[in-house]
């Protein structure tokens, strides 16, 4: 069986894998124009908007690309009590995902405002607190936790940094998982102030930059010794069982413990937006692991859905159909090579 035949006969076994995300919730609000002039108040552009929408970012773009994929995503976090935390609860109906929102009165939703004109970027504003949660916050999501945690076949920690994942936040969480008889792996797309939060977690996503940051060491992605370098101080630092370090263009490697990385080359035909590529990675890793398939395989198929969002604008999502299209349409998969630990 080829590469391409065995991916092409895993995708139908990723329907109803049960995916538990905790994380920020973002509301994601493109303000879509076009500019024909420079004001006269400032040498900034003016855009003649014309169209507005909303979609789901941050912990909740990971559930929208379970969801695309086939998967049952459950999603907890919290909230505004405002116009926005009520759009972003209908935009999670509207997507059909279970998700349960603590609504705290101290934070506004948080929303990332990005005006866009000829599919480019001008600027963008975030709307956001991020002090700690209170701790009658925190009970009302362990409350929801408690159950839930039986049910995921992978839990993904979908963390932006913007207070919901902290020090005291994940001693419950182990607390809790640790009294589980099999507890599920515990999957993290990291932020790079929080690294040391994510001791002993079982896989860990993080991309060039944040591999960089959280390892303290430079981090070139075309040379594989960097990468390799970086990798063997995250796991010295954390002690986490397994580590995937997206590279941009040239990639992603995987490794399977300090000690043997596999490299598998970028399957994007073209790159519009990185926006939500991440999450894209992390959301496949999870429901694929969550239904049995081994990470090598898992790393292919999120591959393959990355390289589908970064050639769409704004945040996007990939279906099963979209990489079946992909993987039917004659495409070469580049072959993956595996480093072994030379790296240092």
């Amino acid at each position: 069986m080829t590469e391409k035949e065995k991916l092409l006969q895993a995708l139908p076994g990723l329907a109803g894998g049960k995916v538990l995300i905790i994380g920020d919730l973002v509301l994601d609000h493109y303000v879509v124009g076009r500019v024909a002039r420079i004001s006269p108040e400032a040498p900034v552009p003016v855009v003649h908007v014309e169209e507005e929408r909303y979609i789901l970012g941050g912990a909740g773009n990971v559930a929208r690309n379970i969801k695309a994929l086939g998967g049952e995503p459950t999603i907890v976090g919290v909230c505004g009590m405002d116009a926005d935390g009520e759009r972003l609860l209908r935009l999670l109906r509207e997507a059909g995902i279970t998700a349960h929102a603590v609504c705290d009165s101290d934070r506004p939703t948080i929303r990332k405002t990005r005006i866009v004109a000829q599919n480019q970027q001008v600027v963008r504003v975030d709307y956001e607190k991020t002090h700690l949660l209170s701790e009658g916050v925190t009970e009302q999501l362990f409350d929801y936790l408690r159950d839930r945690v039986l049910e995921a076949g992978v839990i993904i920690l979908s963390d932006y940094g913007k207070g919901l994942v902290t020090q005291p936040f994940m001693d419950r969480l182990w607390s809790l998982l640790n009294a589980m008889e099999h507890r599920p792996p515990v999957f993290v797309d990291p932020k790079t102030r929080n690294f040391q939060l994510y001791e002993g977690v079982d896989l860990l996503t993080p991309n060039a930059m944040e591999a960089q940051e959280g390892a303290g060491v430079e981090l070139v992605p075309s040379d594989r010794h960097s990468v390799q370098r970086a990798g063997l101080q995250i796991f010295e630092k954390l002690g986490n069982a397994n580590l995937l370090i997206t590279l941009g263009a040239k990639g992603m490697a995987l490794f399977q413990g300090p000690e043997q990385v596999t490299h598998i080359p970028t399957a994007a035909r073209k790159v519009f937006d990185v926006t939500g590529a991440g999450d894209t990675v992390i959301a496949m890793m999870g429901l694929a692991v969550s239904q049995g398939l081994d990470l090598i395989t898992a790393c292919e198929l999120a591959n393959l859905a990355a390289g589908i969002v970064v050639g769409e604008v704004g945040t996007a999502s990939a279906s099963i159909d979209d990489i079946r299209l992909v993987l039917e349409d004659g495409c070469e998969l580049p072959p993956r090579c595996t480093w072994f630990g030379d790296g240092a």
